[in-house]
């Protein structure tokens, strides 16, 4: 797997991804991360589907994880000819670059903190506690790991999941969820 890349906090500090892509889409983040962050941007995830022949998929956020329409098309316009003069993909494809959204994913140790709260799914490399899955309200990070509190028989129970072996996680979209992206942005 590829060593998580590191994005720019608002402070300066790098903020590492803990999304270990890999093969292609690992080679097209390497590219653009730093076109994203070079125009004041954060990568999130990069991801290439088969949709429409082939679609590389760019989501990337503001530090203070807002995005519009304006920031998708600048990204794009930076980003296409980079691709285009490395050469990765070979074949013709769409490029689309678009925020997290609401269900986003946690790609970030920053996300597990600003995110506790709300509902969240994450799916483990390695077993955890005798299981790989993992659905629960996130605790916040706390030395390299997301806490989640889980629903168990007769009540709850917590878990703190090492951000280094996660190897997916994701908000779920709940009407919580919705109801405080709507209520006040995020800051980062």
């Amino acid at each position: 797997m590829a060593e998580p890349q590191a994005n720019w906090s608002p402070e300066g500090a790098p903020q590492r991804r803990i999304v270990r892509e890999s093969g292609l889409e690992a080679r097209i983040a390497h590219i653009a991360g730093p076109v994203a962050e070079g125009l004041g941007y954060e990568l999130v995830r990069v991801k290439v589907t088969g949709q429409n022949g082939m679609t590389v998929q760019v989501m990337a956020e503001r530090p203070d994880g807002t995005m519009g329409i304006d920031d998708c098309e600048a990204i794009s316009r930076d980003l296409s000819p980079a691709l285009d003069v490395a050469d990765l993909i070979g074949r013709p494809y769409h490029l689309e670059v678009s925020s997290p959204g609401i269900d986003r994913p946690l790609t970030r140790p920053k996300d597990f903190e600003l995110w506790a709260g709300h509902e969240a799914k994450i799916e483990m490399e390695a077993m955890q506690a005798g299981r790989k899955r993992f659905r629960g309200i996130l605790l916040g990070l706390a030395d390299g790991q997301a806490g989640l509190r889980i629903a168990a028989e007769g009540g709850s129970e917590d878990v703190w999941l090492p951000l280094a072996e996660m190897a997916e996680a994701k908000l779920v979209l709940t009407d919580a969820l919705i109801a405080a992206v709507q209520a006040e942005p995020r800051d980062a």
